[in-house]
């Protein structure tokens, strides 16, 4: 083979996949039953066409969807003539040409799909060439490398394309399908509820791709507190809880779960002197949980991106409990442990935003409660670091009146069993923020919505 014919090769597999055909098959699908842009509009989106010319035309048939205008030969080239794209004298043989591809939309799903699918490629192609001249710089640590190009890829794979801006009109329709959604089901606007009714009036449920702290000091109950909410997120919605233990082992984390589920006393599964009535509890409680798909991870020292990776791999995903924050590491080398702080924080919050659900995680309060009269936590009590503020969507304070009730008021009493406690929302970027009274049985490390879930004072 001499050189020119190799060169000539080379330059036709190297040429960007496109489809002229399905992308005209497409438009003149639309041009010759308008209707059927209905069943594409889902799936296609101006991006995916790759001649400008095409995603021109698609953007103007779009905007006389959105206006409830009909698409045909003439509106759509009175649309181009006002955009600029065409002039009155040219343009008009194109789209007639376009109309005459296909005799009618019977296929126009499969036009779609093909349009999409080398979209697919042509962003693959993208990503490769960016990773490839990443690892060539070597210039970034290894880990964030194999992250980031992990990252590109699964965003392809999830169709979301990061290198290219959204016109409103796209955003538009998933809008006005949501606002549908929530006419015809109230629910819609609920987020993921915690279980607790009296904390769900509140936060109206947790968003999609809201992180949610929750402060409180040792012995106040926060990993109890998280694993309530998981089991019951788990158990109600039938999706999967993911929770990452960097501070207790798998094993010590279930015990306290069955204790909660089962009613049965922690100290009493701790030395294994169960009662027959306790073995049938934590049988009946056992195969409950069982059912529930809890995915649990104990790696000490975990980072944002080892969670993330592992994340990603999990199915119907619904929730994410980290216990906890101060234990947690950051992927690269900080100054100060404020400043590694700050950047877990932010890499949690991407996380959330990325895999659309939301994300509890603990946190250690620092000593200022101690020292005021009033010793309910305030925004100012998280340690290490303001940036977790600022990061949460949602903030909840725990605290019980009772911890602090002891002979000598110097020593907390951690161990104290309480019939009240309090959880205070002191961030709400959703809403309004407040005190909610809940239930606390210490014995069975249990949170329990109560009859009486009247507001309390902030």
């Amino acid at each position: 083979m001499n050189n020119n014919a190799f060169e000539a090769q080379e330059s036709l597999v190297r040429k960007l996949p496109f489809s002229l055909l399905a992308e005209q098959s497409l438009l003149g699908s639309v041009l010759v039953d308008p209707e059927s842009f209905n069943q594409v509009a889902d799936m296609v989106s101006v991006t995916d066409f790759y001649m400008e010319e095409h995603q021109q035309i698609f953007s103007a048939m779009h905007e006389l969807f959105l206006t409830s205008s009909d698409i045909d030969v003439v509106t759509l080239i009175d649309m181009l003539v006002q955009k600029g794209i065409y002039t009155k004298s040219g343009g008009e043989q194109y789209i007639r040409t376009i109309a005459e591809v296909v005799p009618n939309a019977l296929n126009v799903k499969d036009y779609a799909r093909i349009v999409k699918d080398k979209s697919i490629l042509r962003q693959l192609i993208g990503v490769c060439e960016e990773i490839s001249e990443t690892a060539y710089s070597e210039q970034d640590d290894v880990a964030h490398i194999l992250d980031a190009a992990e990252n590109k890829i699964f965003a392809i794979a999830q169709g979301k394309d990061t290198k290219n801006f959204r016109h409103i009109r796209e955003v538009l329709g998933d809008v006005y399908a949501h606002l549908h959604e929530l006419n015809t089901d109230k629910n819609a606007s609920q987020g993921t509820p915690t279980g607790f009714s009296g904390l769900d009036r509140v936060l109206a449920g947790m968003g999609k791709s809201d992180l949610i702290l929750v402060g409180a000091r040792p012995g106040m109950g926060k990993t109890s507190f998280c694993l309530n909410i998981a089991t019951n997120v788990a158990a109600q919605s039938g999706k999967t809880v993911c929770i990452f233990s960097l501070e207790m082992s798998a094993e010590q984390l279930v015990n306290r779960i069955i204790s909660s589920e089962a009613m049965v006393d922690s100290y009493t599964l701790r030395t294994g002197e169960l009662t027959p009535d306790d073995w049938e509890s934590v049988a009946r409680a056992s195969a409950q949980l069982a059912k529930c798909d809890i995915l649990i991870d104990d790696t000490s020292g975990i980072t944002a991106t080892g969670m993330k990776a592992k994340l990603r791999r999990v199915k119907n995903l619904g929730l994410v409990v980290i216990d906890y924050l101060g234990l947690m590491q950051s992927d690269g080398r900080a100054e100060s442990r404020v400043n590694e702080v700050a950047e877990i924080s932010r890499a949690l919050k991407i996380m959330a935003k990325d895999l659309m659900v939301p994300i509890i995680c603990c946190a250690q309060l620092n000593r200022g409660a101690e020292s005021r009269n009033d010793k309910r936590p305030m925004l100012s009590d998280l340690r290490d670091s303001g940036a977790i503020e600022q990061d949460a969507d949602v903030v909840m304070f725990l605290y019980r009146d009772e911890y602090y009730k002891t002979n000598d008021s110097s020593t907390p009493n951690a161990d104290a069993e309480s019939s009240v406690a309090e959880v205070i929302i002191a961030k709400n970027r959703h809403g309004s923020s407040g005190n909610v009274k809940m239930g606390w049985i210490g014995r069975y490390t249990k949170f329990r919505t109560i009859a009486d879930e009247s507001q309390l004072p902030k």
